[in-house]
């Protein structure tokens, strides 16, 4: 009778398939060294939603392993559709600079470059729907999304992909809206959500406990690869995103069985502790 009372789709948490189940470490036992220690990223890839990345960039390393751009169909009734690029180009710098950030922290890990964006740094966002529909299909373990929608129409597609995510195994990680206001998929519970700190420490990173941003990591005055393979100094959220998409993809490598709830509650651990 107790088990007619289930979801369909679940099991009973007795006996063998209790005690099998995993435990992480109580939070006082996780420090970086458990977290992140001797990690490279190796294994991981990490998809960059945004303007493109240049391939051939110093600060990315030679780890871009493929290029892709998304189109509005010549149909407007049309899905949008996915072409390679095999130029490999960045058609602002924004990207460069993400994809630069995520390499420096990880450098192991391989890079896969979604360009949404065009040569004004904005897109449609169902081109940006579409590009993050097609990571989810390719398998990458993190993705960076320093870009949002502020299309209240697309709400539940959004949901949905941010949704499809987290059950695929992937963990998003979104820059928060840089001005107050609704951006998706960056306020949605699954991803992790990210706002700028104003430390000059590409190693530090705050959690916060009351959402809808749960991250502040390093975005003020950051040093960042630009298109032409050139540098510059930016500032914004879309920057404080990829350390974090850095250092997930560094817990991801080094403990591939973790879950994307489980990665943000290793972040959530090992964040700077505040000064007193």
């Amino acid at each position: 009778m107790t088990d007619q009372l289930l979801p369909a789709w679940s099991e009973p948490f007795v006996g063998a398939r209790r005690d099998a189940l995993r435990h992480l470490p109580p939070f006082g036992a996780l420090d970086r060294g458990w977290a992140i220690g001797g990690s490279d990223g190796s294994g991981v890839t990490v998809a960059i939603i945004d303007s493109g990345v240049e391939g051939d960039h110093p600060a990315v390393g030679g780890k871009l392993v493929r290029s892709v751009k998304v189109e509005l169909a010549a149909n407007p009734d049309d899905d949008p559709v996915i072409l390679d690029d095999d130029e490999a180009l960045d058609v602002v710098g924004h990207g460069t600079a993400c994809a630069g950030i995520i390499h420096a922290i990880a450098p192991g890990a391989d890079l896969v470059s979604v360009r949404v964006l065009g040569p004004d740094n904005r897109g449609k966002g169902i081109v940006f729907a579409a590009g993050l529909d097609w990571a989810i299909d390719q398998g990458a373990g993190v993705m960076n999304l320093s870009l949002s929608s502020k299309s209240d129409a697309l709400f539940g597609l959004f949901h949905d992909l941010a949704d499809r995510a987290y059950f695929a195994n992937a963990l998003l990680v979104c820059a928060a809206n840089n001005v107050p206001g609704n951006s998706y998929p960056s306020l949605f519970a699954s991803v992790v959500s990210v706002a700028a700190h104003d430390l000059p420490d590409s190693a530090a990173w705050f959690y916060n406990p009351r959402p809808p941003v749960e991250f502040g990591a390093h975005g003020l005055d950051v040093d960042v690869a630009w298109r032409g393979g050139s540098r510059m100094t930016a500032t914004g959220n879309s920057f404080a995103a990829p350390h974090i998409a850095g250092y997930a993809a560094l817990i991801r490598a080094k403990h591939p069985e973790v879950t994307p709830f489980e990665v943000k509650v290793i972040l959530a651990a090992t964040a700077t502790r505040p000064r007193a």
